[in-house]
Parts: structure tokens; sequence; C-alpha cells
């Protein structure tokens, strides 16, 4: 039995699919794709992979289920990926296996062409895989994983182009959905971006000789890279011998990046689209603050993705802000195999309430999101057990109330609890005093659209939300998936 399983108490939550992270003119490159690894390190915690190219030894690569810091620190395993260029990837799993998933499915994936090897590391969901699959398959194709990204490869082998680089234009100019792909040959390090930019990819430099491709800006922190700019929505860039050059291979289309990444996926310590992360979700607790108001003695974040909107909150409507609930920073998602005890602590084991705060007080809980509810209600359950007068959910987001196909993990749609309950039904669900969302025009004020959202023009993918999804989903749609009707 492999050695992972997933936390037992994770599922109420939206999970990224994954970070991408690229490193070409440095020294043992793969050390530093595993320090950009670590730090991407909440965008996948099931598995990660490194592949890295020397002259000397060719590609060479190393994938392995777990946290980053359990497995690419360690001596042994860094030193067989040498070499100057490399490229990884920390995954979930979405399109492809669920639950239990098999070292083939981990990134990044390899390939080798006539021209010469490349590996290919995919952050996104191609919404049109299935279809490209069968169509892959039934001309001889042979899939050695269940992940969608793998389809990318096979596209590339099909091609009749005469490099690499022209290869993966040709292959995703196949897909449909949401793509940020890094990519390596022997020489070169790739970076592209879908027509729409749904997902997000920055460019940085380490040094004078050194580049570094990103999922997020918190991971050339780390490295002590300089953030350069933003990959752009349908630019393909490609780096050699210290020199970035700039394709448009995709027709142009209006950005939609994914506006859960400002309430949700991405650290607060990132950099989205000029704007700082943590001030986007502080900023969404100010809104939240005007307009949904409610008499209380505290306000209290659900850590710790609740706590930027807790200030702003607390911070607009002069309610005080207090930690009431203390995040267990050991439990991870490498708690193995529970007993039914145990599992029956719930979200005890993860979080614990500040008593001695809580007792006698009427609390604002802060929350980022509710999909299913069963975790509210847990937590709603141990703020009445320590003993508060009232409860009261702010949610920094709209309900969510339809699936995302771009790469995030969400339930079937009758699994959310927002498309089957109003707001009010939610509330006696949950079983809290009171119960409010943000709009989705306050969102998009906190994120910076001072007149909200344009709805026949909207700046951001905001289809968890608004069921207006910027690409079709081919494949659910031919499984049966109901389309919200045109308004």
């Amino acid at each position: 039995m492999r050695p992972f399983l997933s936390h037992p108490f994770d599922d109420d939550k939206l999970k990224e699919e994954c970070g991408v992270f690229g490193v070409i003119g440095m020294a043992d490159a793969a050390n530093f794709v595993a320090l950009g690894l670590h730090a991407l390190q909440h965008r996948g915690q099931e598995a990660g992979g490194i592949v890295s190219y020397d002259p000397d030894h060719g590609f060479n690569s190393a994938r392995r289920f777990g946290y980053v810091r359990d497995n690419f620190t360690k001596a042994d395993v860094m030193a067989t990926l040498p070499g100057e260029l490399a490229i990884g990837h920390v995954r979930y799993s979405t399109a492809g296996s669920k639950g239990a998933t098999a070292i083939r499915d981990v990134q990044p994936f390899f390939g080798e062409f006539s021209m010469g090897g490349a590996a290919i590391a995919h952050n996104g969901n191609l919404t049109n895989a299935s279809a490209l699959r069968r169509e892959l398959i039934e001309r001889g194709s042979i899939f050695q994983s269940s992940s969608d990204s793998e389809c990318i490869i096979h596209l590339m082998a099909r091609s009749i182009q005469k490099t690499i680089p022209e290869r993966i234009k040709d292959a995703l100019r196949r897909v449909e959905g949401a793509f940020s792909v890094v990519a390596m040959t022997r020489t070169k390090l790739i970076g592209v971006r879908d027509p729409l930019g749904v997902r997000p990819l920055v460019l940085g430099r380490i040094g004078d000789h050194g580049w570094a491709l990103s999922s997020e800006t918190c991971a050339l922190d780390i490295i002590g890279a300089d953030f350069i700019r933003e990959i752009d929505p349908g630019e393909m860039v490609v780096i050699e011998n210290n020199k970035v050059e700039s394709f448009r291979p995709f027709s142009p289309a209006k950005s939609r990046f994914c506006i859960f990444e400002h309430v949700y996926f991405s650290r607060p310590d990132s950099i989205l689209g000029g704007r700082s992360v943590y001030e986007t979700r502080r900023q969404i607790g100010v809104e939240l603050a005007r307009e949904a108001p409610v008499e209380a003695d505290l306000v209290c974040p659900v850590p710790d993705s609740g706590t930027p909107a807790a200030i702003g909150f607390a911070a607009e409507s002069g309610i005080p802000f207090g930690l009431g609930i203390t995040r267990n920073q050991y439990m991870g998602r490498t708690f193995i195999e529970p007993t039914e005890q145990i599992r029956n602590m719930g979200v005890r084991l993860k979080l614990n309430v500040n008593r001695a705060l809580i007792k006698g007080k009427r609390v604002i809980l802060v929350d980022d999101s509710v999909v299913r509810g069963t975790t509210s209600r847990k937590i709603k359950d141990m703020i009445l057990d320590a003993g508060a007068a009232e409860v009261h959910f702010r949610i920094a987001s709209p309900p969510t109330a339809w699936p995302c196909f771009y790469g995030v993990d969400t339930p079937e749609r009758e699994k959310l609890l927002a498309a089957t309950m109003s707001e009010d039904e939610m509330r006696d669900w949950i079983g809290v005093d009171s119960l409010k969302f943000i709009s989705l025009d306050g969102l998009y004020r906190a994120a910076g659209e001072a007149a909200g959202r344009d709805a026949s023009n909207p700046r951001y993918c905001d289809a968890c939300f608004s069921g207006d999804y910027p690409v079709a989903p081919s494949d659910k749609l031919e499984e049966g998936f109901q389309m919200k009707a045109a308004q």
C-alpha cells in the first residue's frame, strides 16, 4: 500500500490541481526547482516530480508521492538530477485518476522525439481531453497515464513541425480549456499560457545568467529571483543562451484569469495582475463588512485562508479581531489511516477553539468559501461548545454553485451546497445565527474593478460562482452536464 493518503478532513475545500516551476542557466538547477516547488506546495500536496538535463547524463527524472520536503531535500535523490536546466511539478488529482494516484500520473511527462527529448509540466485542465484521447488512441497512440496532460505529448509526437517549440504550439492549438505549461528541451526552457490566461505563470531572473518560470511569484522569492513580469495570456516564451524570445501562437482573446486565485488558491505573499494577493483578500473583508454588517463582539478567521479577509472585516466594522481558532500546524495531509474513533473527532484534529476568548461572545467567523458545508457545521459546533453566545458566518467569496473544469478539484454540482439551497436554507442547514456571502460585484470591487462585474464583459473567470463558462466544457457536455441557461 502506498504510504501517502489524502487528509480525511480536506474534502470540503476547493483544491488547485498543481503548480509548475522551471529553471535554466544555473548549476544544479534541480535544487532551485525543489525550492520553488516547496514554495508552491499549497497548490498540490499529493505528489511531485522533477526532470533535469545535463549534457553528460542526458535527461533524468524523479517522481515521488507526498511533500517536496520529504522527497527532494535528500542528497541521494538530488544527485540523480544534474544539470543547468530543470522543470518540476506538484499536483493534486483532478482529471485523470481520482483518489489513489498512480506514479505514472505524476508529472513532468517526458517524450523522445526525432529532434531530441522534451519534458512538459501542465497546470490546468483540458476540457476536450476525452475526445482527444479517443482520437489519439484510434490513431495508434499508447497512453502511459490517466492524466489529460499526456495528450499534449502525443499531439507533439503527431506534429510534423521541425522543432520542439513549434510542436508545442501545434499541440496546444488543438486543446481546449486552461493551461499554463512549463516545458524543456536539451537547451531551452519554455513557458506557455492559454489564450484566456486562466491559470497563472510568471517570469523571474536569477542573477546574471539564470531564468525561472513559476506558477506564483512567492516561489521566485524563495530562490532569490527577481520578478520580471507575468507571461501574458496566449503568450509563449522560449529561453535559451540567456535570451528570452516571445511568441503569440494563438488567436487573440479576452483575458479571463481565475478569480479564485485571488480568493484562496494563491499564497497571500504572491502578486497577481500587479496586485498583492494579501491586499485583495483584506479588501474582500472590507467589502463584506460593508455589504453584510452584523452586531457582534469578535471577528474571528477560520485559519488560515480566512485571516486576511477577517482583518479587513474587523478594520471596516470596528469590531475587535481575535484568533479564536488555532490550527494544528503539524496535522498536514500525511495523517495516515486514522481509526474510526479518530475520524469521529472530525475537524478537531486540525482546529481548536480558544475558549477563553470565545466564551459569552457574539462571534463572526470569516471563511474563504463554503463548498459542501460539512466543515462549516463542525466549526459552528466547536464555537458553540466553547460557550459562544451567537455564531455568524461571513464568507469571502460568492456562493460556489457550479463546478470548475479548468484545473480545480470541485465536487459534482449536486454536491455543492449552494447549487441546491438558498442562502437562508444554507444558514439553517449549517445552524448559525446568520450567513452572508460577498456579492460577485463586491468581489470584483475588492479585486480592483471599481464598477463591479460587467456581465457582458467580465474580466475574470468566475464560472464557479456565475455558471458563465468562458470555454465550453466539451467532455462534460458529452457526459450530460447541463450548463446554465442563457439569461
